[in-house]
């Protein structure tokens, strides 16, 4: 009679150290190259009081209007103080930030101004508008600061029908 002999199975122990090596090396690579948005707030003053309170009297308001046609700076005492038209590049930001730069070095406490934005502005406009009123690039120390303009800005919509004004023209006088 034959014998049977039985072979002797072994169970196969899986190596996975590999495969951890790799991964240990994979998932920070990976996470290094992602690309993490980036959210910015810009903080906004709503035109309207709350419940009770008496609205205050302004002496000096102060208004720049973004139109698809340009924009328009004006103030409470004087009316239009100047008239930016849009060329093909787009609004005028440069000549809007040396104004303001220059009335603030006359009212530095003044902190507030609003925005009156046309219905056609569109959303990057807005935001570039609102980054020249609050703030300039400012020479400090040998360093490029940003030096506070305007931060406190309110919004409110200019009317469908509302159009740029006309420039406001040189008075003819002495020493003009």
């Amino acid at each position: 009679m034959r014998r049977r002999h039985r072979r002797l199975t072994a169970t196969a122990d899986l190596d996975i150290t590999a495969f951890l090596n790799l991964m240990i090396v994979l998932v920070p690579v990976l996470l290094l190259g992602m690309v993490f948005s980036q959210i910015r707030m810009i903080e906004l003053n709503f035109p309207g009081l709350e419940m009770g309170e008496a609205p205050e009297v302004e002496s000096f308001r102060l208004v720049v209007t973004v139109l698809p046609d340009g924009m328009e700076l004006t103030d409470s005492d004087r009316g239009v103080i100047e008239v930016l038209p849009a060329d093909r590049e787009g609004q005028n930001y440069a000549r809007l930030s040396t104004l303001l730069q220059g009335i603030k070095s006359r009212l530095p406490d003044k902190t507030d101004i609003t925005l009156e934005v046309g219905p056609d502005i569109d959303y990057q406009t807005l935001v570039s508008v609102m980054d020249t009123v609050r703030s300039y690039p400012a020479v400090v120390a040998a360093s490029v600061v940003q030096a506070e303009l305007f931060p406190e800005i309110s919004l409110m919509d200019a009317g469908e029908a509302r159009e740029l004004a006309a420039r406001p023209a040189a008075v003819k006088g002495e020493g003009v």
